[in-house]
């Protein structure tokens, strides 16, 4: 395993090593002391193993594709912004818009996660331990959602396809956003998902929460809510 002291090299040094991947190079990374700092490990584009050994800040594995990514601290805003492909995992908490605009890929957060969490979500499967706060699945389009606590209010404005479970209290629903029927395959993706976060939780808890559909398209009627 190679080891990169952010200390001693700063963020460009790190992300520099963590790009510069050939044929058969290392493809194990430790990062120490990484001091909170912004944007380590932003868009790698190979299928490596990285550890931060430390609390990150803002954009941590921001657009990511095809690296395993753990963090044994909290993260920033924006954790795996935009990611492709891959998997983070956060062993603490997160700050706002944790995996805002995701196209793919698995995000896991053992402890809370703050406001804003998976907004505009196209494609990415996340699972909170925790709760989660106010605004969380806003304009969410695909993917999954899974929250083992608690949400706060205005879950799921403007959401479109994409699926959000909640295994604690829900303090108010969005705009267009409504509870429906948890079916069998919804049941088999929670049990999927919870077993591949290594997050012990029952999949029958969970409530599903979607789209009702009525925002689609512009009409008079509901104006108020757009």
């Amino acid at each position: 395993m190679a080891i990169l002291n952010l200390k001693k090299i700063g963020v460009s040094g790190v992300n520099s090593a963590l790009h510069k991947i050939v044929e058969n190079s290392e493809k194990d990374f430790e990062i120490r002391n990484p001091q909170g700092q912004h944007s380590i490990a932003c868009g790698i584009n190979a299928p490596l193993n990285v550890e931060i050994k430390g609390h990150v800040g803002f954009y941590c594995g921001g657009m990511n594709k095809y690296a395993k990514i753990l963090i044994h601290g909290h993260a920033g805003v924006g954790v795996g912004e935009n990611m492709m492909s891959g998997y983070i995992h956060v062993k603490g908490d997160t700050s706002e818009s944790a995996g805002a605009t995701a196209h793919g890929g698995f995000l896991v957060i053992e402890g809370n996660a703050s406001s804003r969490c998976g907004i505009s979500m196209k494609g990415v499967d996340i699972v909170v331990g925790g709760s989660v706060g106010h605004m969380s699945g806003f304009m969410a389009q695909s993917g999954n959602l899974v929250i083992c606590g608690d949400a706060k209010d205005a879950l799921g404005d403007s959401i479109y396809e994409a699926n959000i479970f909640v295994r604690g209290e829900v303090s108010e629903l969005g705009a267009d956003c409504i509870e429906k029927e948890v079916r069998p395959e919804h049941s088999a993706k929670i049990s999927k998902l919870l077993k591949s976060s290594g997050i012990n939780a029952n999949p029958t808890d969970f409530r599903r929460y979607g789209s009702a559909r009525q925002l689609y398209n512009f009409d008079v009627d509901n104006f108020e809510s757009y």
